[in-house]
């Protein structure tokens, strides 16, 4: 009998599969992040021409991580790799001052597609390493996060090369798909 009942209880909770997107500009860190986040060396990266794609395991959920390239000209094409996304996962460069206004302008049109309509949002605040790097309440408030009501979100402080703040950041993501 005790065989069967944790048969039964194995079944009746399979690994859950997730599509997680990962987006953000051109240099924000979502390679390194993917490779941290999949214990792989993270000492040579070079710009994403396209997408990766990676599994991850996570408390129970197998994570599949689109990584899309962020340069400008491959923007529009974010697009095409909306449907069925169960979070988003927006990166930022915390020390790229310069750029904060133009990734505020890429997260807000995101957060009003259609598509991505209700979907969770973390944002990565990537970086902190850097002695220059906005703090992660900084860049919540420039960004007007608190004024997201549609959704759950969460920013996390992060650093992609040490790996810091990465499983705080999906341990966030499974407790809120959970609640779904």
């Amino acid at each position: 009998m005790g065989l069967l009942s944790l048969l039964r209880k194995l079944k009746s909770a399979p690994n859950r599969e997730l599509r997680i997107l990962l987006l953000g500009l051109d240099n924000a860190g979502k390679t390194t992040i993917l490779k941290s986040l999949a214990s792989e060396d993270v000492t040579h990266i070079t710009p994403t021409q396209g997408f990766n794609i990676k599994s991850v395991q996570s408390e129970g959920f197998k994570l599949n991580v689109w990584d899309i390239g962020g340069q400008r000209k491959i923007r529009p094409y974010w697009r095409n790799y909306f449907e069925n996304t169960d979070v988003l996962i927006y990166v930022i460069d915390s020390a790229d001052r310069k750029r904060f206004e133009e990734t505020g302008v890429e997260l807000a049109e995101l957060l009003a597609e259609e598509k991505l309509c209700g979907v969770p949002l973390l944002v990565y605040a990537n970086k902190q390493d850097l002695l220059n790097a906005a703090p992660a309440s900084e860049l919540a408030e420039g960004l007007n996060l608190p004024a997201i009501l549609d959704r759950a979100w969460q920013i996390q402080a992060c650093s992609a090369l040490s790996g810091e703040g990465l499983k705080d950041g999906l341990d966030w993501v499974c407790k809120n798909i959970k609640r779904k």
